[in-house]
């Protein structure tokens, strides 16, 4: 796992959590759970931007658990 691949910023309560390499070209709102998924060209995320993360810890471990698969099948 990527020192980079996860940032918080304390002061807007907010996680990202870069689950690949890729740019975003779209994006997919989820107001229930506070999130916004950056999505790559193939429609798969490449990122999660968690907001209000600490009332989230099931986004964050849904996003902890991408990366985590995505670490192993590109190792």
């Amino acid at each position: 796992m990527s020192s980079n691949a996860v940032s918080y910023d304390q002061s807007t309560d907010s996680l990202y959590v870069k689950i690949r390499p890729g740019t975003s070209v779209r994006q997919r709102y989820d107001d229930a759970r506070d999130v916004i998924i950056d999505l790559g060209a193939d429609g798969e995320p490449v990122g999660y931007d968690i907001q209000f993360a600490s009332k989230h810890a099931d986004v964050i471990a849904e996003a902890l658990t991408l990366l985590q698969n995505y670490s192993r099948l590109a190792a």
